[in-house]
């Protein structure tokens, strides 16, 4: 079982709007405003919650975890905010917002300085009871890989009838889902 590594933490996330910029920048839009269905989200969808993340969630959380522990559990978040945040804007301003949203919250992490001390103090999250900042900061690697898996199935599910029986061949095609 490997151990968390902040640097490789940051390492990884730091490329995340470089690939999602790489992956969506100028594709057409049945690409990345279809979705699954009803209550999925679309590649639209996915940089909204990602950008909604950078404000609210990983560092806001790992500020009050190192500031007061246990003794005040974190805000609960929104996982549907972007339906709210993102109207009006188009994609490629979504992609720069999160550029820009990720590199302020890696320059506010960076700044904390971090230390095996500090990654071992523990803070409250309403769902999950006491996790340690380690593991907060490890999710938030895992948390963008995961919605990369999302984006990819999102995206391929726009040509299951048009690959035809190649469908049995494509892993991304079996997979329903990436959470609760």
């Amino acid at each position: 079982m490997a151990k968390h590594n902040l640097q490789n933490t940051i390492a990884l996330i730091e490329r995340t709007p470089a690939t999602l910029n790489a992956l969506l920048r100028d594709l057409p839009e049945e690409w990345t405003h279809r979705n699954e269905g009803p209550g999925t989200w679309s590649a639209y969808d996915i940089v909204g919650h990602l950008i909604h993340g950078e404000k609210t969630d990983w560092i806001p959380r790992t500020q009050r975890l190192l500031e007061f522990g246990e003794s005040k559990p974190f805000d609960k978040f929104d996982r549907l905010a972007q339906e709210r945040d993102s109207k009006g804007k188009t994609l490629p301003q979504l992609l720069d917002e999160f550029a820009r949203s990720r590199s302020e919250t890696l320059a506010e992490l960076k700044k904390l300085n971090l230390q095996s001390a500090d990654l071992a103090k523990r803070g409250m999250h309403q769902a999950l009871g006491s996790v340690t900042l380690s593991e907060l900061l490890a999710s938030w690697a895992v948390h963008d890989l995961s919605h990369l898996h999302q984006l990819s199935r999102v995206m391929a599910q726009q040509y299951r009838e048009a690959i035809g029986p190649w469908t049995k061949f494509m892993g991304v095609m079996q997979c329903q889902g990436h959470s609760e």
